[in-house]
């Protein structure tokens, strides 16, 4: 299994060989809240409201297939090419830091990672996933609240239930059906979308960018401190592009080359 999950990593030239990226291709999914009674039922408190900006469920298709990091950016990665130590000192003492993610980074952060990783590279490849693209990713063809049965909740993702609330190396539980591992828990992860509640109204079919106004940035996933029901593919969580918790990372794509 490990040799044929080799096979399927994208290569990556220079510095940039220390991110591993697996391919995503085009296709159509339903984005949303596909199963809003499952999504009510875990809600402490049932409120409808609380699911309204995931709703409604809806069509969207990804034009071009794209490469997403197999994990999320880790400290190793981000002190390489940046040279700073963000968050808590104690993650950075830990004997595996360089394969935690990296986490209390803001957007803007994020921004400034893959600018400077573009630079390096001497290219335009790289950027956030938006919205759309980083659940199609995490989706991996599936439906409903998560990629795999409620029961597996722990053999995929690191959660409150079993992080110790602290955040756990990266690749090390179960991966998608594309060979993403920890697009659920461990890090919540920034993408490149302005967010509104009720974006999903007026969503465009094809390659939906996200609002054109808005101050706050969505990030998605959950992370090492959540609690269960925050940790589905369609959660919706946003903060303005300046703030930076020590749960919050990132996840870098890579545009496929044009044919």
């Amino acid at each position: 299994m490990k040799a044929l999950l080799a096979l399927c990593l994208v290569s990556a030239p220079a510095w940039a060989a220390s991110l591993d990226f697996m391919p995503i291709p085009p296709g159509e999914f339903i984005m949303g809240a596909t199963d809003e009674t499952a999504a009510l039922f875990e809600l402490p408190d049932g409120d409808a409201s609380l699911i309204a900006d995931e709703r409604p469920a809806h069509r969207v298709r990804i034009m071009r297939g794209f490469e997403l990091a197999r994990t999320e950016t880790t400290q190793g990665q981000w002190f390489d090419l940046m040279k700073t130590r963000p968050g808590p000192a104690a993650f950075w003492t830990r004997h595996d830091w360089r394969e935690l993610p990296v986490v209390s980074v803001s957007w803007n952060d994020a921004q400034r990672f893959v600018a400077a990783l573009n630079k390096r590279e001497n290219t335009t490849r790289y950027r956030l996933p938006t919205e759309a693209e980083w659940e199609y990713a995490a989706r991996a063809g599936s439906a409903g609240n998560r990629p795999f049965s409620d029961t597996e909740l722990a053999a995929h993702a690191w959660y409150l239930g079993n992080s110790g609330d602290v955040p756990h190396p990266v690749g090390r539980l179960a991966a998608n059906a594309w060979g993403l591992h920890d697009m659920l828990g461990n890090a919540w992860e920034w993408v490149a979308d302005r967010y509104q509640p009720d974006y999903y109204a007026n969503s465009p079919h094809a390659d939906p960018r996200g609002p054109s106004a808005g101050e706050r940035r969505v990030r998605r996933g959950g992370s090492y401190h959540c609690a269960p029901h925050l940790v589905r593919v369609n959660y919706r969580a946003a903060d303005t592009p300046d703030t930076r918790y020590s749960v919050i990372g990132f996840r870098v794509l890579r545009e496929s080359r044009r044919k």
